[in-house]
């Protein structure tokens, strides 16, 4: 399945990634071959496979929940770069 260089750079956009037409053609071929690869798993024969979300076992592994006294707010605000009124300030991201 080839993806057109607006598909690529409707992509790109969600990403928030610059691309050069160079990249933008590489990402086109590459992005194919993964969507064609995925084609051809969907013909395989997956109808008595039961499905899972990971390969080995997980346990969750609980542990005792313990209140504690949150270190002081300058201590915690110390490393941050931008402060205001007490919270973390961070750019707006429309």
């Amino acid at each position: 399945m080839a993806l057109s260089l607006a598909e690529v750079e409707h992509v790109a956009l969600l990403a928030r990634l610059t691309l050069s037409e160079n990249e933008k053609e590489l990402f086109a071929q590459q992005l194919g071959a993964i969507l064609e690869y995925v084609d051809k798993l969907k013909e395989l024969p997956t109808d008595d496979i039961e499905p899972l979300s990971h390969i080995l076992p997980i346990y969750n592994v609980f542990r005792e929940d313990h209140c504690r006294p949150s270190p002081p707010r300058e201590e915690t605000m110390a490393n941050a770069p931008l402060v205001e009124d007490g919270q973390y300030r961070v750019p707006r991201i429309i």
